[in-house]
């Protein structure tokens, strides 16, 4: 079938296809690149016609224009389900509003509870394929949950977007469709951080943990792409990839011949990721690469699919840890930094992978502006903060001092063995802490 015809009855300008939104409508972005350039531009335009617009979006790489268009708030607002440090700069300004998930979960928030409230979803997708489909690229995600919940649909297409090969949830039909809008924008890049001397440390810690044929999750951040380019320089063999963000340190480990996939369970030979974010060689290596494989986050993120493949290594960070072992990776007391994401799901998921172990990594201490060394392993999480990973679910945290590993740990042990990895200088206060708590042991050396 030839869906020429359909195509130029369907596109329109930028201005004319943003005239489909209404005072009081909720507006969905997506995911990270799927969010839309020229009409977030056109939607700006329209700030003194509309009023109470609402724009769900998750990790901003690039300027929202709606929201820079209108400082005070008084039109737009976002909502955002994941804080990038874009994000948490509008979230100061009170621009921005976090929405609580766990990643696995997203598309169910839409098939469930906000089914309602999807008025326009706006997505910036590949051109279109001979069959009539457009792709979601680096932002499967929950994509086709947010389509099918909209009650219109729009579409940017940019040719620079590189083409996912998807196992499910990957593509929009033209007869899904609204309005297409054609406009050519940069692919964003994320360039990664360099690692700190205690980034090495701790990676030093947990690479000769991971055997040959073991199952890769990367999180977000310096530390995690690190690790996985000295995996890449190591001996090391036939590691497989199933993760929700494909990063610059997996391309490195194919490059070097050590991401065979060979000795998963599921998606046996195959790299499988929900989204993609790094340098243009990544997308460059995504597209249209048969050994890539995306999926929703519903499946990715699913902790029983990510324990099916064995020797599951999950490598994610934090920013604090109390003595109970609850750990907190989103926010700094009521600041809200970053969110859920897919922590818990991969923390959950690889302990329950056979032989599977979850990192979670953080820097023991820190100075704050007094120049005054404080801890990141504390008594108790501060007022405000929020509980990323619930100490029930907690495995193995790394600091530059060692590796504590919580699981099946009464609170006693716990705490010996956080304190054991906290900055040896604000060990001793931890301790009297601990003994206020009473959970700390006499005979405790």
């Amino acid at each position: 079938m030839n869906y020429t015809e359909e195509y130029r009855s369907k596109m329109v300008s930028p201005e004319e296809a943003v005239k489909i939104v209404k005072s009081g409508d909720w507006i969905d972005y997506g995911f990270g690149h799927s969010k839309p350039i020229a009409l977030d531009n056109a939607l700006a335009a329209r700030k003194n016609e509309l009023k109470d617009i609402n724009i769900r979006h998750v990790l901003s790489i690039s300027p929202q224009a709606c929201i820079e268009a209108d400082p005070e708030g008084e039109v737009f607002a976002l909502n955002a389900w994941y804080f990038s440090a874009y994000d948490r700069k509008l979230h100061d300004r009170r621009q921005a509003f976090y929405i609580p998930m766990v990643f696995g979960n997203q598309a169910l928030y839409y098939q469930k509870s906000i089914h309602d409230q999807v008025d326009v979803a706006m997505f910036r997708v590949t051109k279109m394929n001979k069959d009539g489909f457009f792709n979601l690229h680096c932002a499967c995600a929950s994509g086709r949950a947010t389509i099918e919940a909209a009650k219109k649909v729009v579409v940017e297409v940019n040719e620079k977007l590189p083409w996912a090969m998807g196992g499910a949830g990957e593509v929009v039909h033209i007869s899904e469709i609204d309005y297409i809008v054609e406009a050519e924008s940069e692919v964003e890049v994320l360039p990664v951080a360099s690692p700190s001397e205690t980034d090495k440390k701790i990676a030093e810690y947990i690479v000769p943990l991971i055997s040959n044929g073991a199952c890769i999750q990367l999180g977000i951040g310096g530390l995690p792409n690190f690790i996985g380019s000295m995996l890449a320089e190591s001996d090391i063999k036939d590691l497989g990839c199933h993760s929700e963000m494909l990063a610059d340190a997996f391309y490195h480990l194919s490059e070097a011949g050590k991401l065979t996939n060979s000795k998963k369970c599921v998606e046996k030979g195959k790299s499988a990721f929900t989204f993609a974010a790094g340098s243009q060689f990544l997308y460059d290596w995504l597209d249209h690469n048969p050994s890539l494989v995306t999926y929703p986050a519903s499946y990715i993120n699913n902790p029983w699919i990510i324990s099916q493949n064995p020797n599951t290594i999950s490598i994610n960070a934090c920013l604090e840890i109390d003595l109970f072992g609850q750990i907190s990776s989103e926010s700094s007391g009521t600041r809200h930094i970053s969110g859920t994401g897919g922590q818990l799901d991969f923390a959950t998921g690889a302990y329950m992978s056979e032989g599977g172990i979850s990192f979670i990594c953080c820097n023991s201490s820190y100075k704050d502006k007094d120049g005054s060394l404080k801890s990141r392993i504390v008594p108790t999480l501060p007022p405000g903060s929020i509980v990323t990973v619930p100490r029930s679910h907690a495995h193995c945290i790394v600091t530059e001092y060692g590796i504590a590993d919580l699981a099946g740990r009464s609170t006693w042990q716990r705490t010996e063995a956080l304190i054991n990895i906290a900055h040896p200088n604000l060990r001793d206060e931890l301790i009297k802490d601990a003994e206020k708590m009473n959970i700390w042991r006499k005979n405790n050396k």
